[in-house]
């Protein structure tokens, strides 16, 4: 029996995407779609009567995320979901194409950039969550990315598509230098237990304080503060991250700075009771660090 051109698309396109979905565990249902027709509509449900969220003109390029059912498919264009009728799009699991950009999920505290699009590949570099990567293509439930000037995959599990930039997490780091530069003004400020004002503080008042003068609000104690932010390993900590110690204590942590770089951070000491700089790749404070948290 031949098969009517509509149905024959629609089940080849239905291939397409189980064979996507089956490349293995790790790998998410994903794929890249080109609009076939003279513009096709995003829409938001899977039907025709859906309202139209955006417009794709003819060799539009996209993300697939899932098969929808009835020939329709979700998908992300220019960041926004919705839903495209199969027919009018050539869906692949393999394609070189600017994608936008992705982030990586904020429960990430680590996220390998691999040659190539398995995790037998080799790491080139790693990403912390909630940096934005430029999307320029996908692989077989990887996306092709660039960051600092390295090309290489990513696991689609762990980014979710966003309208934001690259340049957004630069300007997030540059505030992390302003906090870095600010707390330093109170060097010498004492040290007082329970304090959280310029007259005294302790180490959770401090880094409290200091953050809330750039609009960001942290709970009250060290052991609190550690469910702010996102996780961050010690060799990608900058300026601006807070800093984690734990020494004679059954709770997680004891005591909180900010990492200023160049391996130092500024803290409320008991050492010295009052705000000063110390060394984190040396000495007691390297011995006893334990974590490492970014807020902005």
């Amino acid at each position: 029996m031949i098969m009517p051109g509509k149905l024959l698309r629609t089940c080849l396109l239905t291939v397409a995407l189980t064979a996507l979905c089956t490349i293995g565990a790790s790998a998410a249902c994903l794929g890249a779609g080109t609009v076939t027709a003279d513009a096709l509509r995003l829409r938001d449900t899977p039907a025709t009567d859906g309202a139209i969220l955006a417009t794709a003109p003819s060799n539009a390029k996209l993300v697939v995320l899932e098969e929808a059912g009835d020939g329709w498919y979700k998908v992300s264009y220019n960041a926004v979901e919705g839903y495209m009728a199969g027919e009018y799009l050539t869906v692949s699991t393999s394609m070189d194409a600017a994608l936008g950009y992705g982030k990586v999920n904020s429960d990430v505290s680590s996220l390998n950039i691999r040659s190539g699009a398995g995790t037998g590949c080799s790491v080139l570099s790693s990403v912390s969550g909630g940096t934005v990567l430029e999307l320029t293509g996908v692989q077989d439930g990887w996306y092709k990315v660039v960051h600092g000037g390295t090309s290489g995959y990513v696991s689609s599990d762990y980014i979710t598509l966003t309208s934001e930039t690259p340049a957004a997490t630069v300007a997030a780091s540059s505030v992390g230098e302003e906090i870095a530069a600010y707390a330093q003004n109170f060097l010498g400020t004492p040290y007082v237990y329970g304090g959280s004002s310029t007259s005294g503080f302790d180490c959770s008042g401090f880094t409290k304080y200091v953050y809330g003068q750039f609009g960001y609000t942290l709970n009250r104690t060290a052991t609190d503060q550690l469910s702010n932010g996102v996780s961050v390993r010690k060799d990608e900590l900058q300026p601006g991250d807070l800093v984690f110690f734990k020494y004679r204590t059954s709770k997680p942590v004891s005591h909180v700075g900010i990492y200023i770089g160049s391996g130092q951070f500024v803290h409320a000491s008991t050492n010295s009771y009052a705000v000063q700089i110390d060394d984190l790749s040396s000495g007691h404070y390297a011995n006893v660090y334990v974590y490492g948290r970014r807020v902005v």
